[in-house]
């Protein structure tokens, strides 16, 4: 019962917060763009992340923050493990530089939270039409990884179950070795608080961990797919270990 509370509560603070916030960023959008109007937008994540650590007692671990460029190298192209909608607002919070998502143009109807993210420099793509999807996700891609923005991708697509491995696909992979960009893989214990579509969430940890960057001149996008969804998987058994327990043999 507390923590059903605890989530109708946190879902009041993140909607109260959202519409004036979503709206300012829109109504700003026509003076400011760029980096300054995406450090606007992110105030607001960090609202929403500070109501998970006080609301819901959500806290945050991060590991591997000096494996991210310090500005003098080429901009990377991160790709995380996707559990939850908590790192969609939460790697922002984390990052220092500007992030642009790759994500399905259905977002852009959410009211306010979408309205906003139309006002910022992101990719949205139509994912029933893919060739036409990847040309846009390399194209966009291609010119603001030459502006220094990140790109931020979830391989799996969409949200996967705790313990459990999704489709991972090649998107992501393929702008960066077309690019040139390193690729930073980032694995996420999301689930073990905020399940995948679930309205309740839990208090506890969420573990952030970040990768070396995987350089990609001359690599096949298939094989280092396989690489960094090896990666992310080994590293989501080693944070999360009980999600991976084996089911006992029937006797």
């Amino acid at each position: 019962m507390l923590n059903l509370l605890r989530s109708v509560l946190h879902m009041l603070w993140m909607v109260i917060t959202l519409m004036p916030w979503g709206t300012a960023v829109i109504l700003l959008s026509v003076v400011i763009r760029g980096a300054p109007l995406y450090w606007f937008a992110v105030v607001w994540l960090r609202m929403a992340i500070w109501g998970a650590r006080w609301i819901l007692g959500i806290r945050v671990n991060v590991i591997g923050m000096e494996n991210l460029p310090d500005g003098n190298t080429s901009a990377p192209v991160l790709l995380a493990k996707h559990q939850s909608a908590l790192e969609t607002f939460l790697l922002p919070t984390l990052m220092p530089h500007p992030l642009a998502y790759v994500f399905k143009r259905e977002l852009l109807h959410v009211p306010f939270f979408g309205w906003a993210m139309a006002r910022l420099d992101m990719v949205h793509i139509d994912r029933s039409q893919r060739a036409a999807a990847f040309t846009r996700v390399v194209d966009q891609g291609r010119r603001l990884l030459s502006q220094g923005v990140w790109v931020i991708m979830f391989p799996e697509g969409t949200r996967t179950q705790r313990g459990v491995s999704g489709n991972y696909k090649s998107g992501g992979t393929r702008l960066a070795v077309a690019t040139g960009a390193p690729v930073i893989p980032i694995a996420v214990t999301s689930a073990k608080v905020w399940p995948r579509k679930a309205f309740i969430k839990r208090p506890g940890t969420v573990d952030v961990s970040i990768g070396h960057p995987i350089p990609t001149a001359e690599r096949d996008p298939d094989d280092l797919l396989r690489e960094v969804e090896g990666w992310i998987e080994a590293e989501m058994r080693r944070l999360d270990p009980e999600a991976y327990v084996a089911p006992s043999s029937p006797r």
